[in-house]
């Protein structure tokens, strides 16, 4: 059965990380859920916004299926952009919306753990001050309605660039959300904290850049595997990230790749037929 992951947060979980930057993933291990259906992830996996685009979602994916070779995995996309810990309010429809998302994919996969990322549109107006307590109503509301109430919390920190410069500027209490965060993964039970020490942002000084999104989702499987905290960063990040670039795919991923070559125009059909052929006879 698939073993599935709810994300939840707002932009930086969706992911804003340019694409090109860095290798794509394609992995027939790494299931997503959209339009009700189980899908090879590609990414955006959480498509909010017309400009998603990398998430720490996949790498967490890929070094999960590194470990666990004969299961897969499946990413339940929740995120929105922007979003505030008020918008994600029990009676709310962010709230509502991931809790049908995730009972639906429990029909057909086993909920295996929560991701969570929030926080910068709450790093400013003192609005740290009452944190703690509006995500702990949020958490404990989660885990009764999955009926979860040991489920693993992975809790992302909030980067460092933030209240510097572009649309991060406005983040000038981030140390204190940090600080909130980081207390409630300590305090609660089965949640764990992941730091975002060293992680580098896009050109508008909010959003983590590709690269870093790939050393965060790999952070977040060290404190789900490991069932511990994450408070720096892991010496080994660019030689796992490199283990991914230099995986050989699958021929059922080789033929993925090519019909997305197709569709997008790269290739014209008799290539796209050759490609597969070679692919079969290989």
């Amino acid at each position: 059965m698939v073993k599935s992951f709810l994300m939840l947060g707002q932009s930086n979980m969706a992911g804003r990380g340019f694409i090109d930057e860095v290798t794509p993933i394609y992995n027939e291990r790494i299931q997503m859920l959209r339009n009700g259906r189980w899908q090879m992830m590609t990414e955006p996996i959480n498509y909010d916004r017309p400009v998603s685009g990398v998430s720490l979602a996949g790498s967490f994916a890929d070094a999960w299926c590194r470990q666990n070779q004969e299961e897969v995995i499946g990413l339940i996309p929740c995120a929105e952009g922007g979003s505030t810990l008020d918008e994600w309010a029990i009676d709310g429809m962010l709230f509502r919306h991931a809790i049908a998302e995730a009972k639906f994919a429990m029909e057909s996969s086993e909920l295996t753990g929560i991701l969570w990322h929030q926080g910068e549109s709450d790093s400013l107006n003192g609005n740290y001050k009452v944190y703690y307590k509006k995500l702990l109503v949020i958490i404990q509301t989660l885990r009764n309605e999955l009926n979860a109430p040991d489920i693993p919390i992975i809790i992302g920190g909030l980067g460092d660039f933030l209240g510097k410069e572009g649309f991060g500027k406005s983040c000038t209490e981030y140390n204190f959300i940090n600080e909130e965060l980081q207390k409630f993964a300590f305090e609660q039970d089965n949640c764990y904290f992941v730091t975002a020490e060293g992680l580098t942002s896009n050109p508008d000084g909010i959003h983590i850049d590709a690269i870093s999104q790939r050393k965060f989702g790999l952070r977040y499987f060290d404190a789900f595997s490991k069932r511990q905290h994450v408070l720096k960063p892991l010496i080994d990040e660019n030689e796992l990230i490199n283990i991914n670039d230099s995986r050989t795919h699958t021929k059922t991923e080789k033929i993925y790749i090519e019909s997305m070559n197709f569709a997008l125009g790269k290739t014209s059909y008799d290539e796209f037929m050759s490609q597969v052929m070679q692919i079969n006879n290989d």
